[in-house]
């Protein structure tokens, strides 16, 4: 079998994924009142796509990644006072900030072992929320950016307080960069990715330009991360430095941990898991519910993923027959 053929018959779409997204998009039919959970989990699960892309995909690994998450947030609401209230352009410039910081920090993150990555993508974050707090003319410094008022959607659908709208705008922008990431991965770049994570020496041997193809998935990753920020800040009409905060890029590695890394639903999988997780344990124990997902998550390392989802696909059967 061809290359060609071979990387065809992997992107063909499968019954499960066409469900899902069926589900998903049924899911603006439910009444009012999850919605803004909804919201928060699609967000989630493309902030943890842009993580994917480099962690699943490429083998780089970041502590930082709320850098290009707040920077989105940000530039789209400085855009938004400041030029159109428009949320479309508005995600549109989020999008090419994210990407130039990403192409400017590859530069620098891309250099040395893993633990130098490691050490590098923190400091970047860091550094993006000192800048940020230190201009609170721009920013709002510690009391956030406040007076956003987003524009409403295509110029009719406005934002409303059940985050019916919301979800909407963030479910299709999350499906259509999910389209572009799934031809990307199972192109022959993405092959090219997977070869440089496995072996980057064999890989450089056989002519594969590992340093532009990392720089190029950093940008790409970093720009949806971007989009991810970009959504948080229209929907919520709000930025603060939480958005550049180390917490910020805890979730979403823990997202991926969940869920698993190298296919692309394991960011979807996670997001819904944390995000249900968080809302269920925080409304019955708002003090301990970090306790319970810690104990989850040992469950989840000790386990493992498959055997625990067998147990949960064993009990409901018995449950519900």
């Amino acid at each position: 079998m061809s290359v060609e053929a071979s990387l065809s018959r992997r992107a063909r779409w499968r019954l499960p994924e066409i469900v899902f997204w069926l589900l998903a998009f049924a899911a603006l039919l439910l009444p009012p009142g999850r919605h803004l959970l909804l919201n928060e989990i699609a967000i989630l699960a493309l902030f943890a796509l842009s993580l994917d892309l480099i962690l699943g995909y490429a083998g780089i690994i970041s502590l930082g990644h709320a850098a290009f998450f707040g920077a989105g947030a940000y530039a789209a609401g400085i855009f938004c006072k400041l030029v159109t209230p428009d949320p479309h352009t508005g995600l549109v410039v989020a999008i090419a900030v994210a990407a130039a910081l990403g192409a400017l920090t590859s530069l620098l993150v891309l250099r040395g072992s893993d633990l130098t990555r490691l050490m590098v993508t923190l400091a970047v974050a860091l550094v993006l929320h000192e800048v940020a707090n230190a201009l609170p003319q721009w920013t709002g410094g510690a009391d956030g950016l406040q007076g956003m008022s987003v524009g409403p959607l295509l110029g009719h659908f406005d934002f409303d307080l059940y985050g019916r709208t919301a979800y909407a705008y963030s479910l299709v922008t999350l499906f259509v960069l999910f389209l572009l990431a799934r031809r990307i991965v199972h192109s022959p770049f993405g092959l090219s990715l997977m070869a440089i994570r496995c072996n980057p020496l064999r890989a450089a041997a056989l002519g594969v330009p590992t340093r532009p193809r990392l720089i190029a998935v950093y940008t790409l990753s970093a720009a949806y991360a971007g989009a991810a920020g970009a959504l948080l800040a229209q929907t919520t009409a709000y930025v603060s430095l939480e958005m550049l905060e180390f917490q910020r890029s805890a979730d979403v590695l823990l997202t991926l941990i969940i869920g698993g890394t190298g296919w692309l639903y394991g960011g979807i999988a996670g997001a819904i898991a944390f995000k249900i997780l968080q809302d269920v344990l925080s409304s019955s124990a708002p003090q301990f519910w970090m306790f319970w997902m810690g104990i989850f998550l040992v469950a989840l390392a000790l386990v493992g993923r498959e055997r625990l989802a067998r147990g949960v696909r064993g009990l409901i059967a018995k449950v519900a027959p």
